[in-house]
């Protein structure tokens, strides 16, 4: 019966964004779901982290539609934002939207690897790393539809365009980031309470499910000045 439940209420969630999903190379949601100030506890601790910063310079990957972007910006009045999606429609509702404010730009992109190095002072990847047919399907193994692989690939491009000091921010996704190279790099400074966690499945570096698995945390500090090498040195 719960099983039941689980799957009408992971389908009823989405059915607003299936005119917009279909296959794309390099997407690793295929729903664009999105709400307005979807993680407001997670946005006052971000505007609080950065009080300090003038006019923060913050990246929204997986913008969607642009709700996200425009909770950024009434979070950060001053901030310059950068949003990229993979899905065309949905990035040009969100240019639609942000017209004429010339602190927001919205781009066609799969990854961030055309952006520049350890620029933004915080990078906000929410409900984007993550498959929701593998909870759909209780799938036991998350490939093919999503690798720990992909996931590693995307959080390490993701860490080289935060700054030192700077945060990442990773919510509801299916694998843990402490289980990946880039996560030496970085201290947690932000744990989800349990009510806060989606019902998305966890798998492990090997792709397989781990069975009533929970993953807190949420928000990374990149340790300023330190290598990996450094980083790997000071643990041993």
């Amino acid at each position: 019966m719960m099983g039941g439940l689980r799957k009408f209420w992971y389908r009823a969630r989405f059915a607003v964004s299936r005119r917009l999903r279909r296959p794309v190379p390099g997407r690793f949601q295929p729903y664009v779901y999105t709400l307005p100030d979807r993680y407001p506890w997670l946005f006052s601790f971000a505007a609080t982290a950065l009080s300090n910063v003038p006019a923060p310079r913050l990246l929204s990957f997986g913008c969607s539609t642009g709700d996200e972007v425009a909770s950024l910006r009434r979070y950060f009045p001053d901030a310059n934002i950068r949003g990229l999606d993979i899905a065309p429609e949905a990035v040009a509702t969100s240019r639609a939207r942000f017209k004429g404010d010339d602190r927001v730009s919205v781009a066609i992109a799969s990854s961030t690897a055309g952006e520049p190095e350890q620029v933004y002072d915080a990078v906000f990847c929410l409900a984007v790393l993550c498959h929701g047919d593998l909870t759909v399907r209780r799938a036991r193994r998350s490939d093919p539809l999503l690798s720990f692989g992909s996931f590693e690939t995307a959080v390490a491009d993701l860490a080289r365009c935060v700054r030192p000091g700077g945060y990442l921010f990773i919510h509801t996704a299916n694998f843990r980031f402490s289980d990946t190279a880039t996560a030496p790099l970085f201290e947690t400074v932000l744990e989800a309470r349990p009510e806060q966690i989606a019902a998305d499945l966890l798998y492990d570096r090997n792709n397989r499910l781990i069975e009533g698995g929970r993953y807190y945390p949420v928000g990374f500090r990149k340790l300023a000045f330190r290598s990996r090498r450094n980083v790997d040195r000071g643990r041993a």
